[in-house]
């Protein structure tokens, strides 16, 4: 299944409305560290990341060492940014 790339624009806006997000260096995906104040913070938002992940269907990269997330989000259907990614992006900063 084909899913479509962000646009240049629709990139840029989506980095516009997510400051924390920055585009990796072959501008192919979004990735953010977020930080908590322990394990268990970190953790618990994995696990609410993770339940909304099984949903969309649309799983992120991750990265976890105790108070540490690490995440990539990028669509291989698209080869790239999709929309996919822009509502998981989103999501994540509601976990907060």
């Amino acid at each position: 299944m084909t899913v479509a790339r962000l646009t240049d624009s629709e990139r840029v806006s989506l980095l516009a409305e997510l400051p924390e997000w920055q585009l990796r260096e072959d501008g192919l995906a979004i990735v953010r560290t977020f930080r908590f104040a322990d394990f268990s913070e970190a953790w618990a938002f994995m696990n609410r990341v993770a339940l909304y992940a099984e949903k969309a269907d649309h799983h992120p990269e991750w990265f976890n060492v105790y108070n540490r997330v690490e995440v990539t989000l990028t669509t291989h259907d698209a080869d790239g940014l999709s929309a996919r990614d822009a509502a998981m992006a989103r999501a994540m900063e509601g976990f907060l």
